[in-house]
């Protein structure tokens, strides 16, 4: 068999069949491999125009690619993945490459380069964000680990990205297993400003009374200006959606308990064990796992109802409740890429955040209007510390956190759940307190567990003797 195929994908389901149709648009010879004669047949016709064909043996589709071959993985994040290696390395070549594109757990992608490497064979992990369309006709790609593998694949990836400003949304993020890590931050990132979205509509319907046409205008206003986002996009449609057996607005009709893959939990985790706090990312997790106490949530209701006092301005505040999101939404990215600050330091990542933010900008579920004040950010200063430290940024927000305020103020003292909007202005209010009360903390660690504590007056560690005679 001639081999004339320049990489290989194993997994047809929607993501991997969209990308290989990508793949062929751009002039690329593909194919693809499935178990699944009903995904091959689904390949074969949406690839028509390509004269796409994939195979059902997986010796065949191994012998069908050019050397060194290039095997791309979209399966299921697990187990999957490595029973998927096992078939595979019987039948590869040192040299050879495999690209794991799903969304592994960093630390499973570290173990499989380390041991895909002492047998020759090439491997990076990448995460690909943007969803089916995304995968069809423009992703954002998050590609890290053997710098070999990729360059073999780049021309590929960077034809296939999506664009802005004519720059491709792809770039090599750094060694190990840093695509996979990154692209955990980005869904930890889409988890909280999924939350803050579904805050914001809570307000404006229980707060202020908008019916979906209401607010289906308001988030269409929104996005037309600083707020313009994908998420913020597919929020605005939503509510001009009708359900076809109740008549009504199809959002009005779906319970309030949400699922979710695991990708936010990873982000929390990791943050943990780092020591870096990522608290409005934390509650957008804490929401969909409170959300699935139904029976409980509506008990309680009965059982401690509040009162919710009637807006006075609601123009006022429909203005501050724009500020609010703003504000927020800038803090669900500053807590990312602050924890991609500190990961890059620990496991020796090498990211340059200038360039993480840069191919967020296109084709990404987080992709955003803000997204290119956070990239110009990061191009004036490589190594800021923190988003809040650019000065561009920091005059928006001295603007909108006014506004903030009384948003969050009016929720609490009206009874409305807000976790990921408040935690988001205490994690502000926490970063600018030049001198905070865990200097008490400190004190009491050391009176009941003599763990001692520093003095701003001198150098070294110090314990005192706490019960003495001066109390």
């Amino acid at each position: 068999m001639n081999n004339k195929y320049t990489l290989g994908m194993i997994g047809l389901g929607t993501m991997g069949r969209n990308l290989l149709l990508n793949m062929a648009d751009n002039g690329f010879a593909v194919t693809g491999y499935d178990k699944d004669a009903r995904m091959l047949q689904k390949l074969e016709e949406d690839g028509k125009a390509h004269n796409l064909k994939g195979f059902a043996v997986l010796e065949d589709f191994i012998q069908s690619l050019e050397l060194p071959r290039r095997v791309m993985l979209l399966v299921p994040a697990g187990q999957i993945v490595d029973n998927v290696i096992k078939e595979l390395i019987p039948l590869l070549d040192k040299g050879d490459m495999i690209i794991d594109s799903g969304n592994s757990h960093f630390t499973d992608t570290s173990r499989r380069a380390s041991e895909l490497s002492e047998q020759g064979i090439h491997f990076f992990g990448m995460g690909i964000s943007g969803g089916e369309e995304g995968a069809r006709f423009g992703p954002s790609m998050m590609p890290g680990g053997d710098k070999t593998a990729y360059n073999a694949v780049k021309p590929i990836l960077e034809a296939v990205s999506a664009k802005v400003n004519g720059d491709p949304c792809v770039t090599y993020i750094g060694p190990g297993a840093s695509g996979h890590f990154v692209k955990m931050v980005h869904n930890g990132i889409e988890y909280a400003m999924m939350q803050i979205l579904a805050e914001t509509y809570y307000l404006l319907k229980n707060g202020m009374g908008y019916d979906n046409e209401q607010i289906y205008n308001t988030f269409k206003k929104w996005n037309e200006g600083r707020l313009q986002c994908f998420l913020l996009e597919v929020t605005r449609d939503i509510f001009k959606v009708k359900d076809e057996k109740s008549g009504g607005y199809l959002i009005d009709v779906i319970k309030d308990e949400a699922k979710s893959k695991g990708t936010g939990k990873w982000t929390s985790q990791v943050s943990m064990d780092l020591q870096l706090p990522i608290p409005t990312i934390n509650e957008s997790v804490s929401c969909r796992d409170l959300s699935k106490f139904k029976s409980l949530r509506v008990a309680l209701a009965a059982a401690l109802p509040h009162a919710a006092e009637k807006i006075d301005n609601p123009a006022e505040f429909e203005v501050q409740l724009e500020q609010a999101l703003y504000f927020s939404m800038i803090t669900c990215y500053a807590q990312g890429l602050h924890l991609l600050t500190q990961a890059s330091e620990e496991f020796k990542y090498e990211l340059n955040l200038q360039e993480i933010s840069q191919i967020w900008r296109g084709g990404c579920i987080i992709r955003a209007e803000l997204l290119e004040d956070i990239y110009q950010a990061y191009k004036k200063q490589p190594d800021l510390a923190h988003l809040y430290a650019d000065a561009s940024l920091q005059t928006k927000l001295n603007e909108i956190i006014p506004g903030t305020r009384k948003v969050v103020g009016h929720a609490i003292q009206n009874g409305f759940a807000i976790p990921a909007l408040a935690s988001a202005l205490t994690y502000y209010d926490s970063l600018r307190t030049a001198n905070s009360a865990l200097n008490l903390t400190q004190a009491q660690r050391d009176f009941f567990g003599a763990h001692t504590f520093e003095r701003t007056d001198e150098a070294g560690i110090f314990h005192a003797d706490w019960n003495s005679n001066n109390l």
